[in-house]
C-alpha cells in the first residue's frame, strides 16, 4: 500500500509540474504579443497553431482549419504585407 501511495504522490507532482510548465508557455507567447515590433497576421495560421481566440473560441492553439481568415498569428512588422494569402489585423 505504501508503494502506491508514494507512486501516487509522484504522479500528483509531476501533474503540477506539467500544468506549470503549460502555463508559462502561454504567459511567453502573451509576452511575445506585447513586443515592439510585432504584427497580428490572419490567414497564414496552421490548424491549432494561432495566438488567440478567433471563430468562436478564447484561446490559442484552437484553430481547427489550416489557413483560415479570422484566425491570426503574431509575425516581425513587415513580414504579413509579404505573404500571399495574408492580412494584416488591426490591433
Amino acid at each position: 500500500m505504501k508503494n502506491i501511495n508514494k507512486k501516487l504522490a509522484l504522479a500528483t507532482a509531476m501533474t503540477g509540474v506539467l500544468a506549470v510548465g503549460i502555463a508559462t508557455l502561454g504567459n511567453n507567447q502573451e509576452a511575445l504579443a506585447e513586443k515592439e515590433g510585432m504584427e497580428k497576421c490572419a490567414g497564414i495560421v496552421k490548424a491549432g497553431q494561432n495566438d488567440c481566440g478567433a471563430n468562436g473560441h478564447s484561446c490559442a492553439g484552437l484553430a481547427k482549419n489550416d489557413s483560415d481568415p479570422n484566425e491570426w498569428i503574431y509575425v516581425p512588422e513587415g513580414t504579413c504585407q509579404k505573404i500571399v494569402g495574408a492580412k494584416i489585423v488591426n490591433k
